[in-house]
């Protein structure tokens, strides 16, 4: 065994987890990271830095907030002048292998981060590259087509004419240059059609390689699925583990929004906005969205059971005794939360910050522990780089989360920072957030400000701001806030 661990480390995009997870009704299923998280740990109090793809993957490379990095929106061509945990492990006699998807900044994981394997450009589309055209020739199987069932296309998709050939009620395959329909459906082939069986099978054929080679060399394997971002394309047969009928109404779906940031409005979904607002309140009923709500928990069990193909793949292949694996999110879902979003925008709601982050490492974590501290995924890169023995040279921002593990580290974080710059073609907006034991703070440059108790009020229908009574509180986390601002260099100017 190497004293040095392998790092396996699944991503997935854009998931709803925040209370869909802890409902009474029908929930998401997630068998397998629940296994993962019962061999190792769970972290019940997880964040993303940003809630957008982009900056929060970049965040996720080198530990640094946005504000740092520079990379504020999705569409980035700054070069990585920072480190990364890559190319680090790399210049460390690691071998990195990364398959799925990128969405970082310019260029390619192969390009710029001395890695091998499968990935494209900016967010990408793996339907349309060679590599998927020679997987579904080698398995016998048709190329992914799906059913469309409620086309949510936003106004600026069809101004630029993406996904044209999309029509609801018609078979349809993805044949743009990225893969990001907003709609609803099923995939009406096999399931190994779909991207994330793709990439599996790519993963489980290197590690396969891996096993039978056994060099001395370490590895980190990287698989990041395209889904369960929209569009929500799962198979029959997970669709059929779910009853519409039994998903309950989300707590906070009749949310009027008449006493938060504007932000929260912003929406330009079809069906659901007008002239750029969501429409309050929401135009489709409950049992519309109940139907939606299925096919968005039968996506996430979807990508569930294709990393379970890896998971298992590893305990087959006995690669798994010195493996340190980590399976997380980059950020969360606003779906029929606040007034009923059907995807999210820039503000920082818990349905959109909040995570499932699950962790194991034999012999250094133990089974079934359980952790409510205060982690985000800015925390991913110094943890990897922290297991190899290695660390950044430059100040970063996250924290290695073996410290949580060692008696000798110094106190664990009590608040945390996190921030967006808005979506970029949506609107720009200034937005940070800090978190303090109960309590969360919200600010945007120029809106209301929000304050919430998150144990009386998990589903944030009751802005606290105005209320005198919490004004010691406000201005305790407006202070802590700024302060982390201050250690962070951050130049955003709250008022």
């Amino acid at each position: 065994m190497n004293k040095t661990p392998n790092i396996i480390y699944i991503m997935n995009d854009h998931q709803a987890y925040y209370r869909h997870s802890m409902r009474n009704g029908e929930k998401p299923k997630t068998p397998n990271f629940d296994k993962l998280a019962n061999e190792g740990i769970k972290f019940d109090n997880a964040y993303c830095a940003t809630p957008l793809c982009g900056p929060v993957r970049r965040s996720i490379l080198n530990g640094l907030y946005a504000h740092t990095h520079k990379q504020h929106y999705n569409n980035s061509n700054s070069p990585y002048t920072e480190e990364s945990y890559l190319r680090i492990l790399a210049r460390n006699g690691y071998k990195n292998y990364y398959y799925g998807k990128w969405h970082a900044g310019p260029l390619t994981p192969m390009k710029e981060h001395n890695c091998e394997g499968f990935s494209c450009e900016g967010y990408g589309n793996p339907y349309i590259t060679k590599e998927y055209n020679d997987y579904i020739k080698e398995m016998g199987l048709p190329k992914a087509r799906h059913l469309i069932e409620t086309d949510f296309s936003t106004a600026s998709h069809r101004k630029s004419n993406y996904f044209k050939k999309m029509k609801e009620g018609k078979e349809y395959s993805c044949e743009d240059f990225w893969c990001g329909e907003h709609a609803v459906g099923k995939t009406v082939t096999p399931k190994e059609t779909h991207e994330a069986y793709f990439l599996a099978h790519l993963a489980n054929k290197k590690l396969e390689e891996l096993a039978k080679t056994k060099q001395n060399q370490p590895w980190h394997l990287r698989l990041d699925f395209w889904g369960p971002h929209e569009p929500f394309f799962p198979t029959q047969e997970f669709i059929d583990m779910y009853d519409p009928s039994k998903i309950e109404e989300y707590e906070n779906f009749s949310d009027d929004l008449k006493n938060k940031a504007h932000v929260h409005l912003v929406d330009e979904n079809n069906y659901i906005s007008k002239n750029g607002e969501l429409i309050v309140p929401n135009p489709l009923p409950w049992s519309k969205w109940q139907q939606i709500l299925s096919r968005v928990y039968a996506h996430i069990t979807m990508i569930d059971y294709a990393g379970g193909l890896v998971l298992n793949k590893i305990k087959e292949l006995g690669l798994d005794k010195n493996t340190l694996i980590i399976w997380t999110t980059d950020h969360g879902d606003a779906i029929a939360s606040h007034g009923g979003h059907f995807d999210k925008c820039s503000y920082m709601s818990q349905e959109v910050m909040r995570i499932p982050m699950a962790m194991k490492w034999d012999k250094v974590i133990k089974p079934k522990t359980r952790s409510n501290d205060l982690v985000c995924n800015i925390d991913i890169p110094e943890t990897i780089l922290d297991a190899a023995g290695l660390q950044f040279s430059q100040k970063v921002h996250g924290r290695s989360l073996l410290d949580l593990f060692n008696p000798k580290a110094k106190p664990w974080r009590n608040g945390l920072m996190c921030e967006t710059n808005g979506h970029g073609y949506i609107e720009k907006i200034a937005g940070r957030m800090f978190v303090y034991e109960n309590w969360k703070y919200v600010w945007f440059d120029g809106q209301k400000e929000e304050l919430y108790d998150l144990n009386e009020d998990p589903y944030e229908l009751n802005n606290l701001i105005d209320n005198q009574s919490y004004d010691q509180v406000k201005n305790k986390l407006k202070t802590l806030l700024k302060q982390a601002q201050k250690e962070t260099n951050d130049p955003v100017q709250i008022d």
